[in-house]
């Protein structure tokens, strides 16, 4: 399993936003990314100087947002969905996406599902339950 560090994460994101600013050939993860990233335009000052962004802190407290947990959770949900692992998950995103209007507001709340699983799964010590996460977006998706 693929395990990058944080600052492997940051790295990542500034130079997929590099290279797409500056034109230069794109992995196909880069281009997955840097579409996140062109939806995000508030993030792009962090993104445009790596040594900031590897120094960075962000403090929930302080109410500072952590671009690259959230750009890391778009691409983590835009692999789930491509692949459908968890099985079901490519079916509930396109509902919720469908019933939003929008891919981008779909994903969003599923980061909140997909945090929520993530949490229950270390407090318990137990690996992330990939039916109650399903379970969970297919509720968001068929609330109001």
């Amino acid at each position: 399993m693929f395990t990058p560090s944080q600052h492997d994460v940051r790295r990542f994101f500034c130079e997929a936003h590099a290279k797409a600013l500056g034109g230069s050939p794109m992995t196909a993860l880069e281009i997955v990314a840097v579409d996140w990233i062109a939806l995000h335009p508030e993030y792009h000052a962090e993104l445009a100087d790596v040594n900031a962004a590897l120094a960075a802190v962000y403090d929930i407290d302080a109410g500072r947002t952590n671009p690259f947990l959230h750009l890391s959770m778009h691409l983590s949900i835009s692999e789930q969905v491509s692949i459908d692992q968890p099985r079901g998950i490519r079916q509930a995103v396109e509902l919720l996406a469908a019933r939003r209007g929008s891919l981008h507001d779909a994903h969003h709340e599923v980061m909140e599902c997909l945090g929520e699983m993530m949490w229950a799964s270390q407090r318990s010590g137990l690996p992330p339950d990939g039916e109650r996460y399903i379970d969970a977006v297919r509720r968001c998706a068929t609330r109001y």
